[in-house]
């Protein structure tokens, strides 16, 4: 230790020892970041690296020795040879080569730190054979035990060096890295140097190739120098591109890992080059190798486990084909009960990428989209656009000699149960309806909902008309059987109008308006019923269209005059007061009885402002009448589902200056059939106007002695189907006879209408009838008649 000191101080020129120093930390730091880059590469990649490393440590070792020996100053006359020179270079790249292949292939430490031990070895190789280099007129003894020492420092520092490398790439690893690979060339050198002993012997002479250490030292320093530079200036730009490879290689892996969609590459070969576990997930292959291995031998795989159906080789000559030919691909596939669309985009220079989208909540929702775009949300039956496509289809696949049936459904009263019920009720009404439609037609049949109560059914097949009304039949049958809906027990009716393919329409447009038209027939003889389309039935929907429009036209017009029938007292033999009846004077058909537009009015809400036209003429003229005279007007049902009722009322009178108490309303049953609170609470209101109120067609309902009871009516009237057959028919004197006594023991005037002769007169003037009215006395005449009416002194003994 002491020889080597002695070397080191007495025999070393400070700052050539301190220039090699620096090449030696310098080639060091180039070679541990170059180790790192090696370690990070692949492949050939990875093999050039090693070799730049392996040469720069070379160099920087070589540089190392010869400026440290410039310093150490080997005498006059010295010389190195140059082969031998070389050969050392060669010897430190060689041996460090072998050593960094080793370490930086290593996984495991044991064997980093032999890599790191063979690179001791070479810089020892470097030293030695470069020592041999030396020619000078002496001879060079060595000292074994130094020599020794030497060699096992270059090994130890050389093997701790590349396992601190190895352990982190960081500052902190690097430089640590660097300075005990610097340790471990420095240390082996100036060890080895304090080995070596000279004996002066002028016998020996330098050679020819040789080159003065100066010279040599300067040449391979700064040779050495520029390359450790320029490798250490590559190492350092490409840690700082690999460090930006990396920030971009995270944010791809993130993003590949977090997408919704699986993808994967593929070569031109259709062998894998990336993927994402979205994609292995998708496709069941995560537990199997994938990247590098042709896609046909996966497809296999999952084929020898029955993960695969079809053929695996025409479907991966296909996906090649078309990545080669540039053609962009759409297909969808099922796994493990999943639908996945796939998508092959063709990539420049061969190969192509695909993308996996899990659609199988797409679909389901596009399926429910269209499930609700052509059924009804409530019935869940076919929509009117889903009917008219099976009618249409029907159509074209009927067979010559087929009949097809088109029924349309309409509830009878339906919106006085919604009115009267409220919605909810209507709801569960019409899906009942829905259900008992369905599971009367055959299954070949198609039962749909148009909308509102309306409902219509197509039926198929080689069948006679006969078939068709024995369907309607059994709808009408079925549908007015009672409901059970919520504590209710409902009984609704139907009307039905059917048309015959080929015979009344030969398309789903006519075939359609056709029952629609026979539907409106059925309406008309009185609902519950069904009715075939018939030919004249167009003409009389088009007479009914025009007279429509003429009633809307009269209503604006006012075209409607008020005519009035007495109502006599029985008992005195009076009249007092008036029931006014409305007349249509059409400029071009005349006088239109109200039989004739009043059903009408009511279906077309039109009865609303003509109810309040009656209402205020009525009043009006009545009040220029005497004042114990009264005028009766009817309220239709369709106005009392009118908020504006009450306030109708109250204008009329004020506008009239009539006295509340000479206004009677007269309703019918059918108003109480509505919504009952309702109608009862506006009732009163009326009655709180001092207005009296008359229940009219008295005995043609279902319900009246309840309405008696649920509000006090001023006057009950005898319907004229009972005054009329009075001496024909028992039971309707007993009706009358009823309904007279019920009148006396609530205290309540009942009147009779259609009073036509003297027999009728006699009979209700003995059962005890309040009041009269009829063609007996007079038929209904316009206001100015009115004062002829009060003259007439009694009751007319003849027509």
């Amino acid at each position: 230790m002491y020889q080597v000191l002695y070397c080191l101080t007495a025999e070393h020129d400070w700052l050539l020892v301190a220039l090699g120093g620096a090449v030696c930390l310098l080639a060091s730091a180039a070679a541990i970041s170059l180790f790192h880059r090696a370690r990070a590469a692949r492949g050939h990649s990875r093999v050039a690296w090693i070799a730049l490393d392996a040469a720069v440590s070379g160099c920087g070792i070589w540089a190392t020795h010869f400026i440290a020996m410039l310093a150490y100053g080997p005498g006059a006359g010295a010389a190195y040879n140059i082969p031998v020179t070389i050969l050392s270079l060669v010897f430190a790249i060689s041996v460090t080569f072998v050593g960094l292949s080793i370490a930086v292939s290593a996984t495991r430490r044991r064997f980093v730190a032999l890599g790191g031990a063979i690179v001791g070895t070479g810089v020892a190789a470097m030293h030695y054979t470069g020592m041999m280099a030396l020619e000078m007129p002496a001879r060079i003894g060595w000292t074994g035990g130094t020599v020794a020492a030497s060699v096992l420092f270059g090994i130890v520092f050389g093997a701790i060096a590349l396992s601190v490398a190895a352990q982190r790439d960081d500052i902190r690893h690097g430089l640590g890295a660097a300075g005990l690979l610097t340790l471990a060339i420095v240390a082996h050198h100036f060890t080895a140097m304090g080995a070596v002993s000279l004996t002066p012997d002028p016998t020996l002479a330098v050679g020819g190739l040789s080159i003065p250490p100066g010279a040599l030292s300067f040449l391979t320093a700064s040779a050495a120098v520029a390359i450790i530079a320029i490798a250490l200036v590559a190492a350092l730009l490409d840690r700082r591109a690999k460090g930006e490879l990396g920030r971009q290689q995270v944010v791809l892996d993130t993003a590949l890992e977090n997408m919704s969609q699986g993808l994967c590459m593929f070569d031109a070969d259709g062998k894998i080059l990336l993927f994402n576990e979205r994609y292995a997930a998708m496709l069941g292959r995560t537990n199997m190798q994938l990247t590098g291995r042709l896609l046909l031998d996966v497809i296999r795989e999952q084929q020898a486990m029955g993960q695969w159906d079809g053929d695996p080789e025409e479907f991966f000559d296909r996906l090649v084909t078309d990545a080669r030919e540039g053609r962009s691909t759409t297909t969808s596939v099922n796994r493990f009960n999943r639908s996945i669309r796939v998508v092959n985009e063709p990539m420049a220079g061969g190969g192509w990428v695909a993308t996996f989208e899990d659609i199988t909540e797409w679909l389901a929702a596009q399926e429910k989209i269209s499930h609700m775009a052509r059924h009804d949300a409530l019935t869940n039956l076919p929509n009117r656009v889903l009917f008219h496509e099976q009618l249409d289809q029907g159509l074209r696949l009927a067979r010559p000699g087929d009949q097809l049936a088109v029924l349309c459904l309409d509830l009878d009263h339906f919106k006085d149960i919604n009115d009267s019920l409220g919605h909810p009720i209507g709801d569960a009404l019409l899906k009942e309806v829905g259900r008992r439609l369905a599971a009367c037609v055959g299954e070949n049949d198609t039962v749909a909902r148009l909308g509102g109560d309306e409902f219509a059914v197509v039926q198929l097949g080689r069948q006679e008309e006969a078939a068709a009304s024995v369907l309607a039949g059994r709808l009408v049958e079925v549908i007015s059987a009672p409901y059970d809906i919520a504590d209710h027990q409902i009984v609704i009716g139907v009307s039905i109008g059917i048309s015959l393919f080929p015979q009344d329409g030969d398309n789903p447009n006519e075939l359609l308006k056709n029952a629609d038209l026979a539907l409106y027939r059925a309406k008309a003889d009185g609902r519950g019923t069904y009715r075939f389309f018939e030919t004249g039935m167009d003409a009389r929907a088009q007479a009914r269209r025009l007279l429509e429009m003429d009633l809307r036209a009269a209503v604006q017009r006012n075209e409607f005059a008020v005519y009035y029938q007495p109502i006599r007292d029985v008992a005195r033999d009076v009249v007092v007061a008036f029931e006014a009846l409305v007349r249509w004077k059409h400029p071009e058909r005349g006088l239109i009885s109200p039989v004739n537009f009043i059903p009408l009015a009511e279906e077309t809400g039109l009865v609303v402002a003509l109810g309040e036209q009656v209402l205020q003429v009525a009043c009006a003229e009545a009040a220029t009448w005497p004042d114990d005279i009264g005028v009766a007007v009817n309220l239709s049902p369709v106005q009392f589902k009118s908020p504006n009722l009450v306030a109708s009322v109250v204008d009329a009178l004020a506008l009239s200056g009539l006295d509340a108490r000479r206004l009677e309303l007269e309703i019918t049953e059918s108003v109480l059939l509505q919504n009952s609170e309702a109608t009862l609470t506006t009732l009163h209101e009326l009655r709180a106007l001092g207005v009296r109120i008359s229940l009219d067609d008295f005995g043609t309902g279902y319900s009246s002695l309840s309405y008696l009871r649920s509000f006090p009516f001023d006057k009950i009237k005898i319907d004229r189907s009972f005054v009329q057959e009075l001496s024909t028919r028992e039971d309707s004197m007993a009706i009358v006879r009823a309904v007279t006594g019920l009148g006396r023991s609530l205290g309540i005037a009942t009147t009779a209408e259609g009073v036509e002769n003297d027999a009728q007169l006699e009979l209700l003037r003995r059962e005890g009838c309040t009041q009269v009215q009829g063609y007996l006395f007079s038929q209904p005449r316009p206001a100015s008649e009115v004062t002829n009416m009060l003259e007439r002194p009694r009751f007319r003994a003849s027509a």
